[in-house]
């Protein structure tokens, strides 16, 4: 591609693309119909996010993202970006004054995650469209419709950071394949430098870009300039970011976003590969061990400047809080913890990409060959990453477009044009398992599936998703917000919900700096009533509320046992320093309050 510029009769076919992404989102939107129209956002942290960004238009200030009512009165400060603030903010106000603030609210949550899907699909059907032609720059976008773990981060309302990270790693993608190592590199760099900045979830990817890039010097020193470029403008890019975004804030303990010894690290690694650079020509194991060097001294610098940043970030989290809520965040967990209709489809979608990606590096020569070379480098770090984290799967998924995109053209001219019984046969085959590998492997994993179901704790209703409540979450509840503004104790997924939809404060939600504050929910929900009591008083909280038909109570009244307060309060005998609130709401919604309090 970098010395390949042949003349095209052909455009890139803006319409199929737009006409792909119109049927995705339309198919999206029936799927999830009752839920846009009810507000109800698919999680937690779409609705802490809208919180965020309330705070900051009614005048919190641009550098602190501390949630005051979290934990009151010390609050949580956040580990969120201000990157991710800035549109939904700045679409917010632009809409107030035409429709209101709940519906600019209502309006940009439906409307951004789309547009985000239709600039990750034009770029990579653009890339496809370069490599190969119209017909596989379709199947790209094609398969990235139909890969259900990527669409859920691009559905109306899902308006957290994951997307906008997965639009970094496109461009990166796309940056790659230009002529120019310095336009491209630099791209890159800022692509992944805003990536990282938004979450550290797309440091693998950052790792990934400069390998590739390396492995570009290797071969020809001439290329030396894509690495050099990539990494000046990845550190630069942070450095700006986080004093745009973060100022220049003292040593913090956290290092679960970019902090001051990441930043370190970052600005050693450009400086060292750019004095390298300006070496003559160098053997290869020279450069490794320059590299290195270079390496050894950002680690060097973290060690000193912030030694907690080597351990993982939620590895200091409480024995409650990492059992009973961060074992329970699957996306968050090894492939090998999800359920098997979970990690079977990743393994075959993946496996799918991984074969395709082969097949063009045998079948193609010189430039292309080492194209794909580097793109298998892009795709095994993806899948490792995925293996050790499953949300890094919508990474692996604009990876794996390209490729899959490829073999599915193949298999539908091998429809088209077969021959013989093999081919009229084996080719309507492929095509099935690159366009849909979920399908097939369903039945395997109802096969892997244990018929033993834990019987729930508390008899009543089965247990529904939270965006299923009948406590109606998403929208606000009349009586609870009616209360006098106070402290509520409630279990961690309701939380965010009543930040919303309420005046309250919260004792904690289900974020991990507030690791202590949800050590409290939890030891006081599974906790006998006589053993919660200090813990609900102590954090002056003046009502108790659960929703009883989703999983996080049962759940805990499973680890409490009958006796415990949540398994009290699912079976409506409350201890006698609770008073029970029949308020307006549904029936599902719980409200107590707590006796003698404010």
């Amino acid at each position: 591609m970098r010395d390949d510029r042949r003349l095209r009769s052909d455009r890139h076919p803006v319409f199929w693309v737009l006409l792909v992404w119109a049927l995705g989102i339309g198919l999206l939107s029936v799927l999830a119909f009752p839920y846009i129209m009810e507000r109800r956002f698919p999680g937690p942290d779409d609705v802490l996010r809208l919180v965020q960004v309330r705070d900051l238009l009614d005048g919190q200030g641009w550098f602190d993202l501390r949630q005051y009512r979290i934990n009151p009165p010390d609050g949580v400060a956040m580990h969120w970006s201000r990157l991710v603030d800035i549109p939904l903010a700045l679409a917010i106000l632009a809409l107030e004054p035409l429709v209101g603030t709940a519906m600019a609210e209502w309006i940009v949550a439906l409307v951004l995650p789309p547009l985000i899907l239709l600039a990750v699909l034009m770029i990579v059907s653009r890339l496809a469209w370069r490599l190969f032609g119209r017909l596989e720059a379709v199947f790209a976008a094609i398969i990235l419709v139909l890969w259900s773990s990527f669409m859920i981060q691009m559905q109306p309302l899902r308006i957290d950071h994951h997307s906008w990270q997965i639009l970094s790693v496109a461009i990166a993608l796309w940056a790659l394949s230009w002529r120019s190592a310095v336009r491209g590199g630099a791209a890159a760099g800022i692509a992944m430098g805003l990536g990282v900045i938004i979450s550290l979830e797309v440091l693998p990817m950052v790792a990934g870009f400069g390998a590739v890039m390396a492995l570009r010097w290797v071969r020809d020193h001439r290329e030396r300039l894509w690495l050099t470029a990539y990494m000046q403008a990845l550190a630069l890019t942070i450095v700006i970011a986080f004093a745009a975004t973060r100022g220049i804030p003292a040593a913090s303990p956290f290092c679960d976003a970019i902090s001051l010894p990441h930043i370190g690290f970052f600005v050693i690694a450009a400086l060292g590969t750019g004095v390298i650079a300006a070496l003559p020509k160098l053997p290869v194991i020279m450069l490794a061990g320059l590299f290195t060097l270079v390496g050894a001294l950002g680690l060097g610098f973290i060690a000193i400047s912030g030694p907690q940043c080597f351990t993982a970030p939620f590895g200091v989290l409480d024995p409650l809080v990492r059992d009973y809520w961060y074992a329970n965040v699957m996306e968050g967990m090894p492939i090998w913890r999800q359920a098997p209709e979970e990690y079977l489809v990743a393994i075959a979608q993946m496996a799918i990409a991984l074969f395709a990606c082969t097949l063009l590096i045998l079948r193609r020569r010189d430039w292309q060959r080492r194209w794909w070379q580097e793109y298998m480098v892009l795709l095994i770090v993806a899948a490792i990453s995925t293996i050790a984290t499953f949300r890094s799967l919508y990474f692996f998924a604009v990876l794996a477009a390209v490729p899959s995109g490829w073999l599915a053209s193949r298999a539908v001219a091998l429809v088209r044009d077969g021959k013989g019984l093999v081919a009229r046969v084996f080719a309507p085959v492929l095509t099935y398992l690159v366009l849909m590998p979920g399908a097939p492997v369903a039945v395997g994993s109802q096969l892997l599936q244990s018929e033993a179901h834990s019987s729930p704790a508390i008899a009543g209703s089965e247990e529904v998703r939270l965006r299923e409540s009948s406590c109606d979450l998403a929208r606000s509840t009349t009586g609870l917000a009616a209360l006098p503004r106070s402290t509520i104790f409630s279990p961690l997924d309701v939380g965010p919900f009543i930040l919303l939809n309420t005046p309250h404060s919260v004792v904690a939600t289900g974020h991990h700096r507030a690791n202590l504050a949800m050590r409290d929910v939890i030891a006081g929900m599974i906790s006998t009533p006589d053993e919660a009591r200090p813990i609900v008083e102590r954090h002056q909280a003046d009502y108790v509320v659960i929703c009883t038909d989703i999983a996080e109570p049962r759940m805990l009244a499973q680890v409490g046992g009958p006796e415990s307060l949540v398994a009290r309060l699912l079976a409506g005998a409350p201890p006698d320093w609770l008073e029970h609130l029949d308020l307006e709401g549904p029936e599902a919604l719980k409200v107590w309050r707590v006796r003698g309090g404010r």
